[in-house]
């Protein structure tokens, strides 16, 4: 039995309706999410064989505190136990990630059973609580052989992710109705190979741009395997780390900045996945880097597979002016010509500033770029100092008021025709976060990884609340 704090999690949520509710739509979709490495731990179990982040995170010097993912939050274990806070809180929906080395060890051949039991008694579990499950095939654990064979800088691994995919839609496809192929593709092809500060390390402005291409080819060609295997009322979907970007100031140089940084962080997938194409001004760009004879004929008609519905994940803003990066750097082919100043304002634990207004930006940018595309917030979310009290409470008002302020930017793009239809909270419990180990917290339900004991946060129970009455409470 896991250690779970008792208390129900709506207990101070459920406030009496006074004064004015921003009200969301009926059937806005209130989530919270994981990912797999992040959260399961049982690195060794069931089969599963090592990730490049079980490889990265025994790397001396790559994660602070020589931090691994072996056990994290225990999930693996302590799944009925979450699922049911999750049912307290009221959610609708929970994203997870399926740990590709659990399915399939090797990257080939045929899945291995025992890890698709743990998915599907996970989506049992889901489903018997009154929670949407939704799948997200890849949150950059790629199986450790496949990055020995190159990796996604190789063709391959497209090939090797769509069988991927197809093995998972088989066994959860008649009970998963939503599926995200990727997740954040932009951090594992420019932090995973480009400047190295996440996993497998490698730092090769060529081998980030290659595995920027073959990532949107596996997307791509995921989305035909899903759509072939699962029911047509299927929602598939792909979610991306869009970037909200400000020149320092409104000199041309620095309006190019933003452009340079626009190609390489947003639009070489928003163009290639909707549109069918290379960003022109991305090619001119990295010239310098490769002429893209990596892309072969007919790849974009399949990287602009369609799809039905986009995820975005936000954090926060980014002020760029003409200047130079540091090196190694995720900026392939601008490194020379953009720089970064921090945002003014309030910041969170990871030092990030705190500026709702970047996610409306989004959000309106995808209205007017993408009229006919339905979006999800599949990340929002904050890490900040949480302990325990002596009284073993979790008080964090930081992250009550940067989620309100974000839920309000959201409930305001709604106002304004953006079609947004759900919102998933970033994230569920404390876990392993990343390059940063265990040294920040995201969760709204905190986790001693000692003892595994799960207490409910302050803001868990406020985003209970918001659940509950269906909007932000005004006075």
């Amino acid at each position: 039995m896991t250690a779970v704090d008792a208390r129900p999690a709506t207990a101070a949520g459920a406030l009496p309706e006074t004064g004015t509710v921003l009200r969301f739509p009926t059937a806005f979709r209130w989530g919270t999410a994981t990912a797999a490495y992040q959260i399961e731990g049982g690195a060794a179990e069931g089969g599963r064989t090592p990730s490049i982040w079980d490889t990265f995170s025994r790397t001396p010097g790559k994660v602070r505190n020589g931090d691994t993912g072996d056990i994290a939050a225990d999930h693996l274990h302590r799944m009925p136990d979450d699922v049911r806070l999750m049912k307290e809180l009221g959610v609708t929906d929970y994203r997870f990630s399926v740990s590709w080395p659990r399915v399939q060890p090797t990257g080939r051949g045929p899945a291995v059973e025992r890890g698709l039991d743990f998915y599907r008694r996970l989506v049992d579990e889901l489903l018997g609580a009154g929670i949407r499950p939704v799948a997200t095939l890849y949150h950059w654990d790629l199986p450790q052989e496949l990055e020995d064979a190159g990796g996604w800088p190789e063709r391959d691994t497209a090939h090797r992710f769509a069988e991927y995919a197809g093995l998972v839609a088989g066994a959860l496809g008649d009970r998963v109705t939503t599926w995200t192929t990727l997740n954040e593709p932009w951090c594992a092809a420019f932090l995973g190979y480009g400047n190295g500060v996440h996993a497998p390390g490698r730092t090769s402005d060529l081998a980030a741009l290659r595995a920027a291409h073959h990532l949107n080819l596996a997307h791509g060609a995921g989305a035909r395997v899903l759509r072939d295997r699962l029911p047509e009322t299927a929602e598939i979907s792909l979610t991306l780390n869009l970037h909200a970007l400000r020149p320092l100031t409104d000199t041309a140089a620095d309006r190019d900045a933003v452009r340079r940084i626009d190609a390489v962080a947003n639009r070489i997938f928003l163009d290639p996945v909707f549109h069918g194409r290379l960003p022109e001004d991305l090619v001119a760009d990295t010239a310098a880097v490769t002429d893209w004879s990596f892309v072969k004929d007919g790849d974009l008609e399949v990287t602009s597979t369609p799809i039905d519905s986009l995820g975005i994940n936000y954090y926060s803003p980014s002020v760029v002016s003409a200047g130079t990066s540091e090196s190694p750097s995720p900026w392939a082919g601008a490194e020379q010509h953009v720089a970064f100043t921090p945002a003014e304002g309030p910041r969170t634990a990871m030092d990030w500033p705190v500026d709702a207004n970047g996610l409306y930006e989004l959000l309106t940018r995808l209205r007017d770029e993408l009229p006919s595309v339905p979006v999800l917030v599949t990340e929002n979310g904050a890490a900040y100092e949480d302990y325990a009290d002596p009284e073993g409470e979790v008080h964090d008002p930081e992250r009550v008021a940067y989620l309100d302020g974000h839920l309000t930017a959201v409930h305001r793009a709604i106002a304004d025709g953006v079609d947004v239809r759900g919102y998933f909270l970033w994230s569920l419990l404390d876990n392993f976060e990343w390059a940063y180990g265990y040294s920040k917290r995201f969760g709204i339900v905190h986790v001693d990884f000692a003892s595994q004991r799960r207490t409910v946060k302050d803001s868990a129970r406020w985003y209970a609340g918001v659940i509950g009455r269906g909007g932000l409470e005004r006075s």
